[in-house]
């Protein structure tokens, strides 16, 4: 076995193995990132539902006040 086989049995599948890892970090990297742009959507949309239902609170506290207001004001 020359040298250079030598250099190549043992180079070529480090490098390839290399490679392969390289691959496999950004494919995760990838998924991560989209399961990140993912979560922030639903975040997002989670929060417009709770400023919705606190705005709905809010009204239902105002009735309910003028309510006991004229309750109040009754003879």
């Amino acid at each position: 076995m020359t040298d250079t086989q030598l250099y190549l049995a043992i180079g070529l599948p480090v490098l390839l193995n290399g490679t392969m890892l390289m691959i496999a970090f950004t494919a995760l990297n990838t998924r991560i990132s989209d399961l990140r742009d993912t979560m922030n959507a639903r975040l997002a949309s989670m929060e417009t539902r709770i400023e919705i239902l606190t705005g709905k609170v809010a009204e239902l506290t105002d009735r309910v006040t003028r309510l006991e207001e004229r309750w109040e004001r009754r003879p």
